[in-house]
């Protein structure tokens, strides 16, 4: 299982330079986790660079994957991870979202570069 973090998305919607690094993790849907805060970037991001059609169409691209939910187990250990590696609220969900599918962060933003269990590419 991969977590494809919302800037990967982003750099594959916008065909950017680290596209092609995204792109077959985010083909194969049935190895994808999507958490709702990563639908929530990604929708606000499209209202904003798109359009609504735009953004509705990649929700639902979003929806053939593992969607999960901000339970419980996932926000206690979002805290901890955000006090032990100085992460913010948004960041900390979707890591703790990736180790609890036992998932791999696939991700470009700095912030995770030196976790465990996540694959940085520097832009």
């Amino acid at each position: 299982m991969v977590l494809v973090d919302t800037c990967g998305w982003i750099e594959w919607l916008t065909d950017g330079v680290l596209a092609d690094n995204y792109a077959p993790y985010l083909a194969d849907t049935s190895q994808l986790i999507v958490p709702t805060l990563v639908q929530f970037e990604l929708y606000k991001w499209c209202l904003r660079e798109r359009n609504e059609a735009v953004a509705l169409e990649i929700i639902g691209l979003t929806e053939a994957c593992r969607i999960t939910q901000l339970d419980t187990r996932i926000a206690l250990a979002a805290a901890d991870i955000s006090t032990q590696h100085k992460l913010a609220m948004a960041d900390s969900i979707i890591y703790a979202s990736a180790l609890a599918y036992r998932g791999k962060l696939l991700t470009s933003d700095a912030h995770f570069a030196d976790l465990s269990d996540v694959v940085y590419w520097n832009k």
